[in-house]
């Protein structure tokens, strides 16, 4: 496959993945503008040193570091992760040439199907994760977890606690749960 082709292949797929992929379901549009650059970075990157003497996992090896540090600099969810790192593979599945030619774009779908399964607003539709400040010191994990379970209308599946203030009564607790009955929960308490 030449390289334009390989360019082309690699301008469609992170056009899926950002525009019809993670915008529609995230609407974040500042990542928008990091998913494109660093694909695109990452493509011009990778098309030189893959047509050079310098060694490719000098390159590679410092956009790896280069992104860490971008992320490490905001915090992002896990699922923006996946789509900031899944740009950054678009872009060197799109500037290496590899034999035979078609496992490139094979690969390339391969990752936009498994964000768009992976991702999909359906898959376990009703499974929460809240990070929830109590005005009361919770010490009992029972008591906590019926608390919640009352006041989120959910079943608890999981909880960490990050903080209790006995001082000040108060408890943070990291949970997942899953909704229960038809309802979601008051408009209030919604998650994404």
């Amino acid at each position: 496959m030449s390289t334009g082709a390989l360019v082309a292949a690699d301008l469609i797929a992170v056009s899926i993945l950002a525009f019809a992929l993670y915008f529609p379901r995230h609407r974040r549009r500042d990542m928008i503008v990091a998913i494109l650059c660093i694909n695109i970075g990452v493509l011009a990157v990778a098309t030189t040193l893959a047509q050079s003497t310098v060694s490719a996992g000098l390159g590679l090896g410092l956009f790896g570091v280069l992104s860490i540090i971008r992320l490490r600099s905001q915090e992002l969810d896990q699922e923006e992760v996946a789509y900031y790192f899944s740009a950054l593979a678009l872009g060197l599945l799109g500037g290496i040439q590899v034999e035979p030619a078609w496992v490139t774009p094979v690969l390339m779908a391969a990752l936009l199907a498994a964000l768009f399964v992976g991702d999909h607003p359906r898959l376990f539709s009703r499974t929460r994760t809240q990070t929830v400040t109590l005005g009361t010191a919770y010490t009992s994990e029972a008591q906590l977890t019926e608390r919640l379970e009352e006041m989120l209308g959910c079943r608890v599946r999981r909880l960490k606690v990050r903080r209790i203030n006995l001082v000040n009564d108060t408890t943070v607790v990291d949970v997942r749960y899953e909704l229960v009955g038809d309802g979601p929960p008051p408009k209030a308490l919604r998650t994404r």
